[in-house]
């Protein structure tokens, strides 16, 4: 309820800002108005629908590799010191480098695909899921480590019945960062070079003038996004009070 009453809101205050800019005289070809956007909604569903689910398929492809990534580099470098030295500074340094920088390099290395895109948004993704994994796995309350020890169990067993629940909250957290991120990252992409997705559809409808089109490509994009933190909100729910 909170996370539906936050989305509500912002789209309440994006909706006045809008109505007052548009009340201050701003011409259609900076900001249409809503019911401009909402007509372009309308008459151009079907080529919405197709580069929105494009984009989605972009942003699920994203998560699952950053993800997927993000998860087995932070349990790798939270089960072994080793790693951790090797691992952790190359990690927090590549944090320094801007993908969006990184990203005109992409598209040239793996072409105007899918590809490119989906690296872009995985490499947005990556950084904060595993930081903040990384961190709830060392951060296992002693006190539980000490009890489990009691039992003899093995390290596999310390970790996916004792480290693991302890760091779901930070899993979470990093994992609601990641689909937010994850649609920034993809549209970025687009921009970049593109032959489909929203992001290419903005571009087009920019350079035509068709700013409603782009706007209504925007609503939708902001629709997907509200959408995938939603669905980590329930998962959130669901899965940490199983685990509490």
């Amino acid at each position: 309820m909170k996370k539906l009453f936050s989305a509500i809101y912002l789209i309440a205050v994006l909706l006045c800002g809008w109505l007052l800019a548009r009340h201050h005289g701003v011409p259609d070809f900076l900001l249409p108005s809503p019911l401009a956007v909402l007509e372009a909604l309308w008459l151009h569903r079907q080529l919405l629908a197709h580069h929105a689910l494009y984009t989605l398929a972009e942003i699920v492809l994203a998560l699952l590799l950053g993800v997927g990534t993000g998860v087995t580099l932070a349990v790798l470098m939270a089960g072994s010191q080793t790693l951790r030295r090797v691992l952790f500074p190359l990690v927090t340094a590549s944090q320094a480098i801007p993908v969006f920088a990184l990203a005109p390099l992409l598209v040239l290395w793996l072409g105007f695909g899918i590809a490119s895109k989906v690296v872009v948004a995985a490499l947005i993704v990556f950084f904060p899921l595993c930081l903040s994994l990384f961190d709830g796995l060392c951060r296992t309350p002693s006190g539980w480590l000490e009890l489990a020890g009691t039992l003899n169990p093995s390290r596999a067993r310390v970790f996916w019945h004792v480290r693991w629940p302890a760091a779901l909250p930070q899993f979470f957290s990093g994992l609601q960062m990641a689909v937010v991120l994850a649609p920034i990252g993809v549209v970025i992409g687009e921009w970049v070079g593109a032959s489909e997705g929203l992001g290419y559809l903005m571009m087009q409808s920019n350079a035509r003038l068709e700013t409603a089109t782009s706007f209504a490509a925007l609503l939708l994009l902001l629709m997907l996004a509200l959408l995938l933190s939603g669905g980590v909100a329930l998962l959130r729910k669901k899965f940490l009070w199983h685990s509490t």
